[in-house]
This record gives structure tokens, sequence and C-alpha cells, in this order.
């Protein structure tokens, strides 16, 4: 029994297109396979690693936090590789990665991470613990009414001096003390007095015994 040669060259043709076909459909297959958005969130920044993208097409990325754009949109063809610095934060701060492929939707990527708070920004909330260091202030005006007890004791000499004040009455007293210390002078002078009135009755005396 004999094929004929148009039959062979038929099923021959046939087998190359499949092989063709299978060969194609690998090779879309391999790059497609191939996207890998690698990205990683720690407290200081953003690190992206996006390899084996289709070079033929043009691909996005986009990261924002907290809706504020980090990275604004930039085109990157096989591989993209970027480090970002967040901005200094006391909380949580919410990450977003999206990346588009030139190539097909179905290779985008949209996700998102949380960037923990750094261990050196924690002390931040201190400064609410410094409002409780302004209430020994208001103890010290507690410590201010000290002296206005010390200012009763000021009260107690002031009572005392009117009892300073008694011996006034007393000075009319040293007064006549001292007027009577006068009586001695006012007798002394008496006592000339009736010397010197003696003295002249007897020269009276004598010029009349003279006369006689």
């Amino acid at each position: 029994m004999t094929i004929p040669r148009r039959s062979l060259r038929a099923a021959g043709t046939l087998a190359a297109a499949a092989v063709v076909g299978l060969t194609g459909t690998v090779l879309s297959a391999g790059p497609a396979a191939a996207h890998t958005p690698t990205w990683a969130v720690t407290c200081t920044d953003v690190s992206l690693d996006l390899t084996a993208y289709n070079s033929n097409v043009t691909n996005q990325v986009t990261v924002t936090v907290d809706g504020k754009d980090l990275l604004p949109t930039e085109t990157f063809g096989r591989e993209f590789h970027k480090k970002l610095e967040l901005p200094k934060h006391d909380k949580e701060l919410t990450v977003r990665l999206v990346v588009k492929a030139g190539d097909g939707n179905n290779f985008s990527r949209d996700e998102t991470k949380q960037a923990p708070v750094c261990e050196g920004t924690t002390p931040s909330p201190e400064p609410s613990e410094a409002t409780p260091s302004q209430s020994p202030s208001s103890e010290a005006p507690t410590e201010s009414a000290k002296p206005t007890e010390g200012a009763t004791p000021s009260e107690a000499p002031s009572e005392s001096a009117p009892a300073a004040a008694s011996p006034s009455p007393s000075s009319p007293d040293l007064a006549e003390t001292g007027s009577s210390s006068a009586t001695p002078i006012i007798g002394g002078a008496a006592v000339a007095v009736l010397l010197a009135g003696g003295g002249i009755m007897w020269s009276v005396r004598k010029r009349r015994t003279a006369q006689h």
C-alpha cells in the first residue's frame, strides 16, 4: 500500500504549524508569568523591585502614602528599582502601590501595606506628659500661702506696740517727781531770805544800841 506524496506533505505542514503554535504560546506565556512586583515597607522607607516585565510595552508605577503621592507615576521597561523615604510619622501610614503592565491588566497590581511607627519617634507623645509638670507650678502658690502664716506673727508685735505706749501715762508722774526734787532749792532760798532778814534786824539793833 502506497501513501500519496501530497498527503505526506499536508501532514508535515500541519505538524509544523502545531509546533509553531505551541512554541508561540509558550513564549507568550513566559514573560506573562515572569512579572514579579516585589516591594517592602519599613518605618522609614519603601523599596521597589519590579522585574521580568515586558520591555516591548510601556509599564507604569505609582506609590501613594495616605492618599498623597510619594512617587508620581513613572514609566519603565523590563525592570524598575527604587527606594523611597517616608515622611516622619507618629502613627501608621497606609502605603499603596499601583503597577500597570502594558501587556495586560491581568498583570497589573494594586496593593497596600502599613508603614509602622519607628521606635525613635515614640517619644513624640512625651510633650503631652510635660503638661503634668505644670501641676507643681499650681502647687507653688500653695507654698506662697505659707508667708501669709508668717504674717500672723507680725500682727502679734503690733499688739505689743500699744503695750509699749502704756508707759506714756506714767510720764507725768516722772515730771512730778522732778518738781519734788526742786523743793530743796526753794527751801534753801527761803532759808537764805530768813538769814538775810535776821542780819538786817541784827544790824538795826546794833545801830540803836550805839546811839544810846
